[in-house]
């Protein structure tokens, strides 16, 4: 008899253990649970990602999305920020605030870029890998002014494209925005149409930066940017960084990785979320 209840009890110990285990262990996570920073382009802010975030949180993994100075939600406006390094403070901020032992994966797309070049120049030891979405992507011996010089010729006074000029015509524009017809024309042709008219209620200005800005805040070392694992992704029918002009990066700056997103326009995040996040986690799942 005695034997009999050892037995019965030995046996429900054994039925209990997994789930007592799992039970004092706590929820199960991810096992490759990545943290994904997501930065915008110009005129842009956090809420372009929005299909990306979604995708990666229903992944099971972390995403941040930041507003940079003076755009999507940032209290800041334009004429506050009137250096790059403002512009770029809330990604700086951002980085400094991460735990010595924490890195993420920083996505970049296209004036993105050189935001994510100055936090792998800053927090080379924060970053895992360095993901530039068709963007700008400057280097050690690629100069920040020329490519941003090279990116913008004949972009601003483009269709309805608006520049404001505070000290007269004869000086540079202070501020640049996008406007509809350029949204839909340059960024958006191949994106829902809903995306396009999102866009245009939400874009805000931007600080026109001066190359000299441009060039002393971004100065790039094959120490520490260099240190950094950099991937990135061609949109192949993007009309504002055409693919050849995101090649010529790519050959004089050699990533890492390079991979191609065909049927994109300047916003695959938009018009191809899918391919992109493929692309994102399985270059996170290689370099981190």
């Amino acid at each position: 008899m005695e034997k009999s209840k050892f037995l019965t009890s030995l046996i429900v110990l054994i039925l209990l253990f997994p789930y007592a285990n799992a039970t004092m262990s706590g929820p199960k996570r991810p096992k490759a649970s990545k943290h994904f920073v997501l930065i915008h382009g110009a005129c842009h802010g956090a809420w372009s990602w929005y299909k990306i975030v979604a995708l990666i949180r229903s992944s099971g993994h972390n995403v941040t999305s930041l507003d940079l100075g003076a755009s999507g939600i940032n209290k800041k406006q334009v004429l506050e920020i009137p250096r790059l390094s403002d512009y770029f403070s809330p990604l700086m901020e951002f980085m400094a605030s991460l735990p010595s032992y924490e890195t993420v994966i920083l996505v970049g797309h296209s004036l993105g870029g050189f935001a994510i070049s100055k936090a792998m120049e800053s927090f080379p030891e924060k970053i895992s890998v360095a993901i530039f979405v068709n963007a700008l992507m400057p280097g050690p011996i690629l100069d920040a002014a020329t490519v941003f010089n090279e990116s913008s010729r004949g972009v601003v006074f483009k269709l309805d494209n608006r520049v404001t000029f505070n000290n007269g015509l004869a000086n540079p524009p202070t501020t640049f925005i996008y406007g509809p017809k350029y949204l839909a024309s340059y960024h958006y042709p191949l994106s829902p149409t809903q995306d396009c008219a999102l866009a245009t209620t939400l874009v805000r200005p931007i600080y026109f930066f001066s190359l000299n800005d441009v060039s002393k805040e971004i100065v790039l070392s094959n120490k520490k940017y260099g240190s950094v694992r950099r991937a990135y992704i061609v949109a192949a029918e993007d009309k504002v960084l055409k693919k050849e002009f995101q090649q010529l990066m790519i050959e004089k700056n050699p990533p890492d990785q390079v991979e191609e997103i065909s049927g994109s326009d300047h916003m695959p995040m938009k018009s191809k979320p899918l391919q992109l996040f493929t692309h994102l986690t399985r270059i996170a799942n290689k370099y981190s």
